[in-house]
């Protein structure tokens, strides 16, 4: 799915995940219309570094900021699991940002990570990367800030620490105007109940009318 972030509009859907079969669709459009996007917002697939050289020129590349988070709170999620602190209340503890923490949940978190002192310090590391995120005002002060974070989370989240390094630019062009793919995630929802109604489509084709037809403004 394409969509523009500043209209909330879905734009194309792709019945490929193939980067060459991508760019044959995109490219339809004409490259004066292509050079006018300024920023992409991906996630961390492999094939969008070539999709968006070749089809938006002019484009910066944004790793979307919820998939950074979500991969960062998967590792701390695996942590848990391997110290054998499993539950669902002690997922959600984990997890949640914590000023959004109740009185009464940020006692059980304490307690919680009371038990490991690892634990703890994979928590203040996601927690610290949100905070990244929500007070760095330049590119430059993101990134210094990012790379001294990766530092100390090699050391506990490994792989996933690893992965971000290598997008490292990416991940903060973001601090250029905080693009997010949120609005993105509104559109798959949409996406998912028409889906749900469209019994009796038996064509791709078909179906891309459809969420063409609903969700394009």
């Amino acid at each position: 799915m394409v969509s523009d972030l500043d209209k909330s509009s879905l734009l194309e859907v792709i019945d490929s995940h193939q980067s060459d079969e991508i760019i044959e669709v995109l490219n339809q459009q004409t490259l004066e219309i292509r050079e006018k996007v300024k920023e992409v917002s991906v996630d961390m697939w492999g094939g969008f570094p070539k999709v968006i050289k070749k089809v938006f020129p002019q484009a910066v590349i944004v790793i979307d900021r919820f998939h950074v988070m979500k991969l960062v709170n998967k590792a701390l999620n695996k942590i848990r699991l391997s110290l054998d602190l499993k539950g669902l209340k002690n997922r959600c503890l984990l997890m949640k940002n914590s000023p959004d923490l109740t009185p009464e949940e940020k006692l059980d978190l304490q307690e919680l990570l009371n038990q490991s002192p690892c634990l703890t310090i994979a928590y203040e590391l996601k927690e610290e990367l949100r905070d990244i995120y929500e007070t760095s005002t330049t590119v430059k002060m993101g990134l210094r800030r990012f790379q001294k974070w990766l530092v100390l989370a090699r050391c506990l989240f490994g792989q996933t620490a690893e992965t971000l390094a290598k997008h490292t630019q990416e991940i903060c062009h973001y601090f250029i105007q905080r693009t997010t793919s949120g609005v993105m995630e509104g559109i798959n929802n949409k996406i998912k109940l028409i889906i749900r109604q469209s019994y009796g489509f038996n064509t791709f084709d078909s179906l891309r009318e459809k969420l063409l037809a609903c969700l394009f403004k």
